[in-house]
């Protein structure tokens, strides 16, 4: 609908199209411009952990929508995640002749080559030069590939020398010929125009060398592209390949503004600031309005100025829309030019169940080990009962997992280790127990319910028969029962092994890339080696699926461990006074350990734990609130606020926990620390219109911008002369729209306009998790900011992860404690 919507905007501006026959220059940005088309040469690069993210090589942004990607020389016609990369070497960037080449290479063939793009009246040619010939071991598999994201071309044509055809909206047709290996090409040909039937979206390649193929990907993977595709020649040096793309552009196209605003509404009392998006060459100068919307429907003016100017932020310019003095209670619309948002409310009661989706649906739904019915629904069953093998020594798995030398456990390579098929979530789109997320989460679930106590009960939980049932009351607060599931995950491990471990993951990818229910990963037998594929006792099988634990011992995971289940040993008193006992008792070991040795050090990827220095400082926190007190732990925490450096602004949340304990000099220290604190948000906040830190890299920021907003919550309480309500409300006005891109909120089913195509476990769905949150706005180099609504599989965009909702779920509440403050 976004393109929809773009595309009749613009007609009502200025009709008529071009080809794409314009003067694409490079500009300083050091990519090929011009108005309504731009072409990225190697910009962006690879994902140093994952692999292939889909931002890298020649990338096209046309008509304001990324549609293009990954154009470089690949060894497969539809490449998959974990298929081979290049290495980077250098970029040249020559603005005056308009040419941008990148210089790349295979090291395990010894095999070079570069892409060079140059600026041309047709367009740009794109050529594949190679020093020397195809090593013989690549002659038919590498070429240069082109991908175009599926949804873009849904419901659109193609021509290839002429001949027509369509791209289906689902694949069809065999996945690959058996004797190549290879998928069958939708077309081949010379000349091939992509999106007919759609101007918005049409592209032209034709090839002076080298035939033309075009690819289904998906055939091969649900989260695969179009594909567009020359095979490089053998014994050919130079100009290899070399292809000229027009694209068809509308005449003096303009973007669509965006109307920032939060999506779930207003507070009466609080800022009301709507930020406009412009495209660069948007001159108008509109005015904005307020509407209110009366019961018979109709809408009636209540405010009406001209925006002020923000200014350029990456590329697009912004003004704002200030009305925060319209305070009475009622349903609103916002409009600017020709664009109208969705309604949206201003109310005292506007954040009392902005958590509910996320405590109410998406944590249950993530529960391992639980089957997990809705209704008519069941989400998933009670899988992975058959946790888990002891992972393979010396081992790096491709998940960001990886075993050291020694197992850290009383088990070999292979054996099962018992007791771990208990609590715990999903760690994220993906069926993985994350210790590291674990503990994150829970220990923010604690806070909340310490701070808030948002009693709510809407889901039962019954552990004897692993079934969880949404909608179904059972007489026990939902947020500890979340607690409860977190911690007894926490506990196993240490029962099962004697400490925290990373985690539990499948051990193969088809097993990773599985998309569907996670009890149909497993038979949920222990596997036994002695056993036939298909030969089951009932207990144990010969199936191989499993999951693997992974067990090095790593003193921050330990640290870790122990706040969560410190944390989680003070909430559950009353509720499950065994398991309480347990965390205590657990932690208490953990920690004497711990404090009595030097720390182990295991690192790997992201899931050995966070830096040292800040798991310490939390665990003695959490140790510390859990005694009331205990001068042992205080000692600790206070100590770390001269060895954090920098790090301690992350560390806030936990600081602001410790301070009521605290001596009047390290009370002082935290003050000075908020000082320079409040200095530096001040002057951050003035980097964009939003207010907000927005970070850079592969995954996008909203768990920052989340955290801190908190982390403001906590400052305001205690130090209100330097930080406002305002300061939290950004965040989440953030989250629930007022950012780039769009105007949508990064929280399923909260706000009007919610994400509605996620990376969740049902991502080929194309559907969403209520209450799960996003990663949000990515900010690809240099300047595009970008959310896609229509394809679920860029995980660094949409990816849901489960400890995001519990900050959500604390955000939430934070806010609505500021709201039902106010008069």
């Amino acid at each position: 609908m976004k393109c929809l919507r773009a595309v009749l905007y613009s007609a009502l501006l200025l009709s008529g199209w071009v080809n794409a026959k314009v003067a694409l220059t490079v500009n300083e940005q050091e990519y090929f411009e011009a108005q309504g088309l731009n072409v990225l040469v190697f910009s962006n690069w690879y994902n140093g952990l994952f692999d292939d993210s889909k931002i890298s090589g020649v990338e096209i942004i046309h008509h304001g929508e990324r549609t293009v990607t990954n154009g470089d020389v690949r060894l497969h016609s539809t490449p998959e995640q974990w298929d081979a990369i290049p290495a980077f070497i250098e970029r040249k960037v020559d603005r005056e002749n308009g040419v941008i080449e990148a210089f790349l290479h295979y090291p395990k063939y010894d095999f070079n080559y570069s892409i060079r793009v140059t600026a041309n009246s047709g367009g740009v040619s794109i050529a594949v030069v190679l020093p020397k010939a195809v090593p013989r071991a690549l002659v038919g598999k590498a070429g240069f590939n082109l991908e175009f994201i599926p949804s873009a071309y849904f419901e659109l044509a193609y021509l290839m020398d002429n001949q027509p055809g369509s791209f289906p909206l689902y694949p069809t047709g065999p996945k690959e010929i058996a004797e190549k290996s290879q998928p069958l090409p939708l077309a081949s040909g010379r000349r091939l125009v992509m999106g007919v039937g759609g101007s918005d979206r049409q592209i032209t390649i034709e090839s002076q060398r080298g035939e033309l193929q075009l690819f289904d990907g998906r055939s091969k993977a649900q989260n695969g592209w179009f594909v567009v595709r020359s095979v490089l020649p053998a014994d050919k040096t130079g100009e290899v390949v070399s292809w000229q793309l027009s694209a068809k552009l509308q005449k003096s196209w303009v973007r669509e503004p965006v109307i920032g605003h939060s999506q779930l509404g207003y507070h009466p009392s609080q800022k009301k600031i709507a930020v406009i998006e412009l495209d660069r060459n948007d001159k108008r100068k509109s005015k904005a309005q307020l509407l209110r919307i009366a019961n018979d429907g109709s809408t009636s003016v209540v405010k009406k100025s001209q925006p002020e100017d923000w200014g350029q932020y990456k590329r697009y310019h912004y003004r704002t829309f200030d009305f925060s003095d319209v305070i009475e209670r009622g349903v609103y619309q916002l409009q600017y030019g020709a664009v109208t948002t969705a309604p949206f409310v201003i109310d005292k009661s506007v954040y009392q169940k902005a958590w509910h989706p996320s405590a109410d649906i998406y944590l249950p739904v993530q529960m391992d080990h639980m089957l997990i019915n809705e209704a008519y629904r069941v989400w998933h069953g009670a899988s992975h009962l058959d946790d888990a093998l002891q992972a393979p020594v010396n081992y790096k798995h491709f998940d960001l997992y990886a075993q050291g030398p020694t197992t850290d456990t009383p088990y070999k390579p292979g054996e099962h280790i018992p007791g771990l098929n208990v609590g715990g979530w999903y760690d994220a789109g993906d069926y993985d127990i994350r210790t590291s997320t674990q503990y994150r989460t829970l220990i923010k679930l604690v806070e909340a319910w310490e701070d808030f106590k948002p009693e709510r009960d809407v889901t039962k939980v019954d552990y004897p028969a692993k079934f969880v049932d949404l909608h179904v009351p059972d007489g026990k607060q939902d947020i500890l029962q979340q607690v409860e599931h977190g911690a007894l995950q926490l506990v196993a491990q240490h029962k099962a092994v004697g400490h925290a471990i990373p985690g539990i993951i499948v051990p193969t990818i088809d097993q990773y890339t599985h998309l569907g229910d996670g009890i149909t990963m497993t038979d949920n037998l222990i596997y036994n080696s002695k056993m036939g594929e298909l030969e089951s006792n009932g207990i144990e099988s010969g199936k191989f699926d499993d999951r693997w634990a992974f067990t090095s011992e790593s003193s921050k995971l330990n640290y870790g461990s122990i706040s969560g289940l410190a944390a989680a040993s003070r909430v559950l008193k009353g509720h499950n006074d065994v398991l309480a006992k347990q965390c205590w008792d657990i932690a208490l070991k953990a920690w004497n350990k711990e404090q009595n040795r030097e720390p182990v050090v295991f690192d790997h990827g992201n899931t050995t734990g966070g830096p040292i220095e800040l798991e310490i400082l939390n665990a003695a926190v959490q140790m510390l609130l859990a005694t009331e007190g205990d001068k042992a732990y205080l000692e600790v925490a206070q100590s770390a606020l001269d060895t954090l450096g920098e790090r301690i602004v992350f560390a806030i949340p936990t600081v602001m926990r410790a301070y009521p304990y605290m001596d009047k000099e390290h009370q002082g220290k935290v003050r000075t620390m908020a000082e320079h604190y409040a200095a530096k948000l001040r002057e951050d906040s003035k980097q964009n219109p939003y207010g907000v830190m927005i970070t850079e890299g592969g995954w996008a920021g909203n768990g920052v911008i989340i955290l801190m907003a908190s982390a403001h919550y906590q400052l305001h309480k205690i130090f209100p002369d330097l930080f406002t309500e305002e300061d939290v409300y950004q965040g989440m006005n953030y989250l629930m729209g007022t950012h780039p891109d769009s105007d949508i909120s990064f929280v399923s089913n909260v706000g009007t306009v919610s994400k509605k195509v996620a990376y969740g476990m049902n991502r080929a769905d194309f559907s969403f998790i209520s209450g799960g949150v996003v990663p949000g706005v990515l900010i690809l180099k240099p300047d595009f900011p970008e959310n896609k609504e229509t394809w679920p599989f860029f995980w660094g965009q949409n990816e849901y992860v489960v400890n995001m909702s519990a900050y959500f779920i604390y955000l939430a509440l934070a806010v609505n404690d500021l709201a039902t403050a106010k008069p």
